[in-house]
């Protein structure tokens, strides 16, 4: 029986098979390795990657796909977790020893931020993301300052993640079409000892402050929570408008006003 799509899940079925074999060979998918798959659909990548793997792990919201895998699948070689990509354990998926998870996944539109913000929380857990994503999120992701897409995504995944565009998806790839063009985006977690250190909630606070009102300089912008010699103090120009400040600054200035009165 065919499935379809359900915008509630913000499902769009990637179907095209160049495209598909193009983003195994980014992947580069190898057995022993775990792999994580979010929101496997219909299941186009997931067979394909099993081609490379001993077993792989998926995350599925919708009921009718899981039974659909359950089906299709044997348990020897696919784990399926049935609930929300958005409130799911990465950290419960074993991993060999010396070896780091893999995350892959055509992530709805709809919840793709959110999505993103949780998982950074397993950064450390990670050795790299794959990701289709809305063309329009990924530049933001990979955004430099200066750029009008950069801004707070920008900023709070480049502290986590080197990050790079891949290559574009047309909306043709996919069933149903979305009406936007997607992109595959690569997410590799910073090193530890190249991680820049800073309490993430306050840098969080900080940037989210900044970028309320971008068309401001950020003097204005971070009134009531820094002072201008503060800015100073943190290498940033107080005449400068927030998509202008780099990560190293806006963490600078993070750490300014995380220091005990």
């Amino acid at each position: 029986m065919k499935h379809v799509a359900r915008k509630r899940f913000g499902q769009n079925f990637l179907t095209d098979k160049l495209v598909l074999d193009n983003i195994i060979d980014a992947i580069g998918p190898e057995k022993g390795q775990a792999l994580v798959e979010i929101g496997p659909g219909l299941a186009a990548m997931t067979a394909l990657l099993l081609k490379h793997l001993d077993h792989m792990h998926v995350v599925e919201l919708d009921r009718d796909l899981v039974a659909r895998l359950e089906n299709n699948f044997p348990r020897e070689k696919l784990t399926i977790h049935s609930g929300d990509a958005l409130k799911f354990d990465y950290g419960q998926i074993p991993v060999p020893e010396g070896q780091k998870l893999r995350v892959v996944g055509n992530l709805p539109y709809n919840i793709s931020s959110p999505l993103l913000f949780h998982l950074a929380d397993f950064a450390h857990l990670i050795e790299d993301q794959h990701f289709m994503l809305q063309k329009e999120v990924v530049e933001r992701m990979v955004a430099a300052p200066g750029s009008k897409t950069y801004g707070r995504l920008s900023v709070m995944l480049q502290w986590r993640y080197d990050m790079s565009l891949m290559f574009i998806v047309p909306p043709t790839a996919f069933d149903p079409p979305p009406q936007v063009e997607s992109a595959i985006v690569r997410m590799v977690p910073v090193p530890a000892q190249r991680k820049l250190a800073c309490d993430g909630p306050t840098l969080e606070a900080v940037v989210m402050k900044a970028f309320s009102q971008r068309r401001k300089v950020i003097r204005n912008c971070m009134a009531g929570m820094c002072t201008e010699a503060q800015l100073v103090e943190a290498g940033i120009d107080p005449s400068m408008r927030p998509e202008t400040v780099g990560l190293a600054q806006y963490v600078a200035l993070s750490n300014l006003l995380k220091q005990p009165a």
